[in-house]
């Protein structure tokens, strides 16, 4: 009798060994749903910035403001009844020439419509 009851008992210290910390066991499991955690944020911002890349691919494809806006923006392209301005701020300009005086910048870059 002593003989089945350390075998039962062998027999469950091993079962529990294995639920707790073998191969698919608890802990395996609790690293698991973490990984599954930080995928499904990750997801879920890839998600959102493929909804705002397609919202932007329906606004070139369909509209002119957001094809201007790109082209001001990423191309320094101006329209044909614009004015650009552009004052270099004084850390971006070259030192002034002993004879030039120092001007402050009063705008640091302005778009005008005539």
């Amino acid at each position: 009798m002593k003989f089945l009851a350390a075998g039962l008992l062998a027999l469950l210290v091993l079962l529990q060994y294995r639920l707790w910390l073998g191969d698919g066991g608890m802990r395996e499991v609790a690293t698991l749903r973490k990984e599954i955690e930080v995928q499904q944020a990750e997801n879920d911002t890839l998600r959102e910035r493929n909804r705002t890349l397609a919202a932007e691919v329906q606004d070139l494809k369909k509209g002119t403001v957001a094809i201007e806006e790109r082209a001001r923006t990423d191309l320094g392209m101006v329209g044909q009844r614009e004015t650009f301005y552009q004052v270099v701020t004084p850390r971006e300009a070259p030192p002034p020439a002993e004879n030039e005086e120092v001007q402050e910048p009063r705008v640091a870059e302005a778009r005008k419509q005539r």
